[in-house]
């Protein structure tokens, strides 16, 4: 079964637009690839920015880097 690439970008925006940042944190901390995370930065940065998504942009920037490098990296 096929999935769409940008699902788990989708839901985790869902929950940030919904205001539930923690959760949000938590699924991007154990997020699939470094491809979802750069889908969601996009989706994030449609939003208009507030110092809580600020945080929230950083925090997401800082997960990328530490996916991206290749000794964290997980297999989906």
């Amino acid at each position: 079964m096929a999935r769409a690439k940008n699902e788990w970008a989708a839901k985790v925006f869902a929950l940030i637009r919904a205001g539930n940042l923690e959760m949000a944190r938590a699924q991007i901390k154990v997020a699939p690839t470094v491809a979802d995370i750069v889908r969601l930065q996009a989706l994030l940065a449609e939003l208009s920015p507030t110092p809580a998504l600020r945080l929230l942009a950083a925090f997401v920037e800082e997960e990328r880097a530490l996916l991206a490098a290749p000794r964290l990296h997980r297999s989906p």
